[in-house]
């Protein structure tokens, strides 16, 4: 336990150059995700995004075994990924199959070629989990450049994609190329997860691009109140997840998730209280008074 929370070895391994390059990775990831997030849950994406997740995993397995950077990997893993949701699951009944089929062959492919790998078994963990040491200065680079574009594609989109996100078959009659920036979307979240595979790892960055936004939405129905929101708790989940992480030296997916987990638990706790106290204030509007029942 004294190991878990060591807040002088924590603020000594703050000093550190990799500690610091994985923090500022993991403010640019949350910034990314919480943008994102809103749009995830309106879209019921969330089954997709961990689809994605599976073939980044096997683009950067496959970067490993060729000893190029594991973040390009995932990335081209990533795209092809969304490309395949945006193109083959454009019909909602069609997209959980669909996600399915390619979540278990990226899965099955990254694995394998993760047995293909001969060297550390760490380095094989770490696509997994999450690990921080593997971010270096020049995928630092990469994750800005990436962060940079996919939030200024989502800012030019916004309006239109949020219109089809709501309300799709009103939005397509309005001559909204709904199909289009569905693709477009799938594409973007596509390289955010591809982002969030060194730091949480493969198999949990839905905890970052999912789980903040769900807790927002318990909170507000507003699109931008949610996406504020969203963008806090997903930078509170990675950059609390990282410095909690410093200390036992555990793996850092498990304190990003159990950091998103509890604020959703808060915000679902919230809205429970926010719900019955406006039942009560509804029921005694409605009651008459003892007036009033008496004429």
């Amino acid at each position: 336990m004294d190991k878990l929370f060591d807040f002088e070895l924590t603020a000594n391994l703050l000093g550190f150059g990799f500690v610091q390059t994985a923090l500022l990775a993991a403010a640019v990831l949350g910034l990314v995700a919480g943008a994102l997030g809103p749009l995830i849950v309106t879209r019921r994406m969330s089954f997709a995004v961990h689809g994605t997740a599976e073939l980044a995993f096997t683009g950067a397995a496959a970067a490993l075994l060729l000893g190029i950077g594991v973040s390009y990997g995932a990335l081209a893993g990533a795209l092809v990924a969304a490309l395949l949701l945006g193109l083959l699951g454009g019909r909602e009944s069609e997209r959980d199959s669909v996600i399915g089929v390619i979540l278990s062959f990226g899965l099955g492919l990254g694995v394998l070629l993760l047995w293909f790998y001969p060297g550390r078994a760490s380095n094989k963990f770490g696509i997994l989990v999450g690990q921080i040491v593997a971010i270096e200065p020049q995928n630092l680079t990469v994750l800005v450049v990436a962060a940079v574009v996919v939030l200024a594609v989502l800012a030019l989109v916004y309006r239109p994609l949020l219109f089809a996100s709501v309300d799709p078959a009103v939005a397509m009659a309005r001559g909204v190329p709904a199909r289009s920036l569905g693709v477009l979307f799938a594409v973007l979240v596509g390289v955010a997860t591809a982002l969030g595979v060194q730091i949480v790892g493969a198999l949990l960055v839905v905890a970052l691009m999912v789980t903040p936004a769900a807790a927002a939405a318990r909170l507000t129905a507003n699109p931008l109140r949610a996406t504020v929101l969203a963008v806090i708790f997903a930078e509170v989940a990675a950059l609390g997840g990282i410095i909690l992480s410093l200390a036992p030296g555990a793996p850092v997916s498990f304190f990003v998730t159990a950091i998103s987990f509890t604020i959703y638990l808060v915000c679902r706790v919230i809205a429970y209280v926010r719900g019955r106290q406006s039942r009560v204030v509804t029921e005694s509007v409605a009651e008459p008074s003892p007036a009033e029942s008496v004429r």
